[in-house]
């Protein structure tokens, strides 16, 4: 069941109507507890399903600089997995840290940390300096907590030392009935998707955009071919249409020959199956390093002649050392993240005398996100969401992640009671069409659009 005011933003109420029901004292959360840390640690299989709890919890206080979102739907990211294992530390940690701030970020201090850093959803309260965000607004929110009064946030607020993951190394994260973000965190919500859809881009989605076509990434031109690792993934499946739509040309590596016919309807022009060329872990000698990345390399040049400009690198240790070989001479190696491994080998004699570069990036700003979120409303490209869960199910949902299990992006319902619902431009998504909005998706038996 849920509160009147969750269901007034469910159905689409007026801000008057949504502005005269009072704010729940509580709301139904996924969460971890403080209490679970200690005990944790010596579990030999970090099983996620055993940390992530679903009950009510209270309502925060809302800030000057913030909204409550009634949440639609949310989504699993990886950083999810990582909350909900206290690795590579505790997120209880980072609270109290964030919590250090002062101010209304002491809230945050809590025995309990709400987690998720994706959600759509329907603004029912602002704060008193709220000014470009009404009640009633759809909106999607970005994972990325900055201080706008840092002097660095104002060059590129991913260099604001403050930065935090909303859900992640922040409290009251979208995996709720309700979320309580920064007013320079919300987006609005592409109105040809459904809420679960526009639930599962912004963390991926303008990370990739960042690491691709940003200045402040690889800047991806017209022909550049660019290798991505792990392709049908969340992060993976997001660079394939940004490449693709960039005029590059997209090279997929994949684990599996299920996989190939998904990494295709990305828009991949190649597909490589990592297991048929032996390319082993992370785990291998510098000679085995260099004869797995000269495979590779064989095989690409085999079907586009040339080696790539690009490798789009977030899985690390057991890549990171084949991207370095593989693109070409003067290429970029980008990185986001390292889901295999944080230690890094790699040749650097293939760096070096290759003159080639590792960049380093991480999240998106704002004026990113919005930019990758137009290329929706252009209709540019899809979002990768796979399967959809309700609430109930949510650390059945992480465990799918964690155990990689998934494809592209496991969403996960909030208030909104089945799939299907939060469009509210028909005539786009009906130019469009199911199939290419849907390129992930492993069934298409939504429970109807509208």
């Amino acid at each position: 069941m849920t509160d009147p005011l969750a269901a007034a933003a469910l159905a689409g109420e007026s801000a008057d109507t949504l502005l005269s029901l009072d704010v729940p004292g509580e709301y139904l959360a996924a969460h971890i507890k403080a209490e679970d840390v200690a005990g944790f640690r010596t579990e030999p299989d970090k099983d996620v399903r055993k940390t992530i709890h679903l009950g009510e919890v209270p309502m925060p206080e809302l800030a000057p600089d913030e909204v409550l979102v009634a949440v639609m739907a949310s989504s699993i990211n990886f950083n999810t997995v990582w909350s909900a294992m206290f690795e590579p530390v505790s997120t209880f940690d980072m609270l109290n840290r964030f919590a250090r701030t002062g101010g209304y970020t002491t809230r945050h201090r809590l025995p309990y940390q709400v987690i998720g850093s994706d959600a759509s959803g329907v603004i029912v309260r602002t704060g008193a300096g709220v000014r470009n965000w009404s009640v009633g607004d759809h909106v999607t929110v970005s994972p990325v907590v900055v201080d706008d009064q840092s002097f660095a946030a104002h060059d590129d607020a991913m260099r604001d030392p403050a930065m935090t993951a909303w859900g992640y190394e922040t409290n009251f994260g979208g995996l709720a009935h309700y979320t309580v973000v920064r007013a320079s965190q919300i987006l609005p919500k592409p109105a040809h998707l459904t809420w679960e859809e526009a639930a599962c881009i912004n963390l991926c989605g303008g990370t990739a955009y960042r690491m691709l076509v940003s200045d402040n990434g690889a800047r991806i031109k017209q022909g550049d071919l660019v290798l991505i690792w792990g392709v049908t993934g969340g992060l993976g499946a997001f660079a394939a249409q940004l490449v693709r739509n960039g005029g590059g040309i997209p090279i997929g590596v994949v684990s599996s020959d299920e996989k190939v016919a998904l990494a295709k309807r990305l828009g991949c022009e190649v597909v490589i199956n990592r297991r048929e060329l032996d390319l082993g872990s992370g785990d291998r000698t510098p000679e085995e390093t260099a004869a797995a990345a000269k495979r590779l390399g064989r095989a690409i040049r085999a079907e586009l002649g040339e080696d790539p400009h690009i490798a789009f690198d977030y899985t690390g240790k057991d890549t990171f050392g084949l991207s370095v070989i593989v693109v070409r001479r003067g290429g970029t190696v980008i990185t986001c993240g390292s889901s295999s491994g944080y230690r890094h080998d790699y040749d650097n004699r293939y760096l070096w005398m290759n003159l080639k570069r590792i960049l380093g990036s991480h999240a998106m700003n704002l004026h990113e996100a919005h930019e990758m979120l137009r290329l929706f409303e252009l209709g540019r490209i899809a979002p990768p969401l796979s399967v959809v869960h309700p609430l109930s199910e949510v650390a059945e949902a992480a465990y799918a992640v964690q155990t990689n299990q998934h494809v592209g992006k496991v969403g996960v319902l909030g208030i909104a009671p089945h799939e299907g619902l939060g469009v509210t431009d028909t005539a786009k998504r009906q130019l469009l069409g199911e199939d290419f909005l849907s390129p992930l998706r492993l069934d298409h038996n939504l429970a109807g659009v509208g």
